[in-house]
């Protein structure tokens, strides 16, 4: 299996940008909370929330195409699979745990981030209630894609059950948790 180094390593050479860098860590702490809450390989699930977006800073016009070239001609697969999944033109693909979890993760978590940044205080306090009314507001992280954060919700209660506040308060829980790594240090 691709270890987390060579990951790292990819995505660094591949990616400029700090905030996508840092989208990718949000992500990748996500997928791994979510993998030990279902008994799933941390691994798996952290590398491809690493990896998801790594083409996207240096082609984004080709994304995810040679993030899913590179990660099948090293023998991944299954990440590679998922990673395809995560773009709203492959819902087909979204028919295993994984696809399912990446989609679950990706939109909402940086959006998490974003409402984090917003607040003094970042991840401290900050309820689903709030990110809820955050999501209803098309100007606030405007880029971030709506029918995908739903479709993420909807997919992760098929997959595990559970309710969207539940999903949110975990995620918030694991930006809390990863607040040194992620710039989310409550403002002094």
């Amino acid at each position: 299996m691709l270890s987390r180094d060579i990951a790292w390593k990819l995505l660094q050479e591949w990616t400029d940008s700090e905030r996508l860098k840092i989208h990718a860590l949000a992500v990748e702490a996500v997928m791994r909370d979510f993998a030990r809450l279902y008994g799933q390989d941390k691994e798996l699930y952290g590398l491809t929330g690493l990896l998801h977006d790594a083409d996207y800073d240096r082609w984004p016009e080709e994304h995810p195409k040679r993030i899913i070239n590179w990660l099948n001609e090293n023998g991944e697969s299954v990440i590679a699979r998922a990673v395809q999944a995560h773009c709203p033109d492959s819902s087909v693909l979204r028919d295993n745990l994984l696809a399912k979890a990446l989609v679950a993760s990706d939109e909402i978590s940086g959006f998490v981030i974003a409402c984090a940044l917003v607040r003094p205080e970042r991840t401290e306090g900050l309820l689903p209630k709030s990110v809820h009314k955050k999501l209803k507001t098309p100007a606030f992280a405007a880029g971030v894609d709506r029918n995908e954060v739903a479709e993420g919700f909807r997919l992760i209660a098929e997959a595990v059950g559970g309710s969207t506040d539940e999903h949110l308060q975990r995620i918030i829980n694991v930006m809390r948790q990863h607040r040194n790594d992620l710039g989310l240090l409550p403002s002094a």
